[in-house]
C-alpha cells in the first residue's frame, strides 16, 4: 500500500496544475475512487482538517491521508510523492523559463493554462460543496441540510460583506455549527 499511495501522489504533484486546490481533485479520484482506500466523507473530512492547518493544502492534504492509511511513515511518503514532482518540473521550468523569458510563445502558453487551473478549482469547491449541503447524494433539494446552507450563506455573506478571513470564517462556522448541533 506505501508503494501505492506514493504512485499516486505523485501522480498528484505531476498533475496538479494552479496550487493545492487544483490538487484536491485529483488526490479524491486517487484515493476515494481508483484505489478506494477512503470513503468520500473521510476524505472530506481529512481534506477540512487540512484547510484549518497553516501551509500549502495539497501538501497537508497529502499528510493527513498518509498518516490516516499508514500512519507516520505514510505520512512522509505521500509528503514526499506530492512534493518531488513539483520540485523538479518547477527547477526545469525556472531554468527554462529564465533562459526563453523574453519571447512571446511562453506568455501565450502560461495565459492558456488559467481556464484550466479555475476549472479544476471549480470541481473541487462544488464536490465539497454537494457533499456538505446534500451529504454526497445527488444534489436533490429533499435531501439539503439546511443547518449548513444556513451556514454557508451566513459565511458567505460575512465573507462578502466586511472581508473577514478564512480563518475566522471557518472558526467561526466551526462553532456556531458545534452549537447549533449540541443543542438539536
Amino acid at each position: 500500500m506505501i508503494l501505492q499511495l506514493f504512485l499516486s501522489f505523485i501522480k498528484v504533484g505531476m498533475f496538479s496544475v494552479g496550487g493545492g486546490y487544483a490538487a484536491i481533485p485529483l488526490i479524491q479520484n486517487q484515493i476515494v475512487d481508483v484505489h478506494k482506500l477512503m470513503t468520500l466523507q473521510e476524505f472530506t473530512d481529512l481534506i477540512t482538517i487540512a484547510e484549518m492547518t497553516p501551509g500549502p493544502i495539497s501538501i497537508n492534504s497529502a499528510t493527513f491521508v498518509g498518516t490516516r492509511l499508514a500512519g507516520p511513515f505514510g505520512a512522509i511518503i505521500c509528503t514526499l510523492g506530492c512534493i518531488l514532482p513539483s520540485f523538479f518540473i518547477c527547477l526545469a521550468l525556472a531554468f527554462f523559463y529564465y533562459k526563453y523569458r523574453q519571447l512571446g510563445g511562453v506568455q501565450k502558453v502560461l495565459a492558456a493554462l488559467r481556464p484550466a487551473v479555475v476549472a479544476l478549482i471549480a470541481s473541487a469547491g462544488l464536490s465539497i460543496l454537494v457533499l456538505g449541503l446534500f451529504g454526497g447524494n445527488a444534489a436533490v433539494f429533499a435531501n439539503i441540510r439546511i443547518v449548513e446552507l444556513g451556514l454557508f450563506a451566513v459565511a458567505l455573506f460575512l465573507l462578502r460583506k466586511y472581508h473577514l478571513s478564512a480563518i475566522q470564517i471557518i472558526f467561526g462556522t466551526g462553532v456556531a455549527g458545534t452549537l447549533i448541533y449540541s443543542f438539536i
